[in-house]
C-alpha cells in the first residue's frame, strides 16, 4: 500500500476504535470541517459540529460499543470498511449490527462517510 493509502486506512481504523470511548467530540474530530456523515437510510448531516450533535444524539442510549472490522480496502482517497458493530444499550439490550462504510478522505480527515446497513436490524434489536 502506498503511504497515502496506508495513512487513510490507519485513520479509518483509528476512527473505528474511537467509537469505543463514546465521545462525540473525539469522533467528530476525524471529519473535515465541512465533512458529511450519511447513514444511508436517513438524510445526511454535514459540518463537523452537526456531525458531533448527530452522533451525540444516538450514542446517548449506548452503554458500550466495539466494532469488528471484517475487511478493509484502501484505494486512493477512498477506504471501504466492512464491519459488525456490537452495540450495548443502556436498556441492557445488545445489537450485532452488520455495516459497510465508505469513507472519502481529504487531507487525512474524513470528508464523506456513507454507512450502509439495514435500519430494521437496529430497530428490532433495540426494541
Amino acid at each position: 500500500m502506498s503511504d497515502n493509502k496506508s495513512q487513510n486506512a490507519q485513520t479509518v481504523l483509528n476512527f473505528i476504535n474511537a467509537w469505543t470511548r463514546l465521545d462525540a467530540e473525539e469522533i467528530a474530530a476525524f471529519f473535515t470541517e465541512d465533512g458529511t456523515y450519511h447513514n444511508m437510510p436517513i438524510d445526511p448531516v454535514s459540518g463537523r459540529e452537526t456531525v458531533k450533535a448527530f452522533v451525540a444524539g444516538f450514542i446517548n442510549d449506548w452503554k458500550a460499543t466495539n466494532w469488528d472490522v471484517l475487511s478493509l480496502v484502501a484505494e486512493g482517497e477512498t477506504v471501504i470498511a466492512e464491519r459488525v458493530d456490537h452495540i450495548h444499550l443502556k436498556s441492557g439490550k445488545s445489537i450485532d449490527f452488520p455495516c459497510l462504510g465508505i469513507f472519502e478522505m481529504k487531507g487525512g480527515k474524513i470528508k464523506v462517510w456513507r454507512d450502509y446497513f439495514d435500519m430494521n436490524t437496529y430497530v428490532q434489536g433495540a426494541s
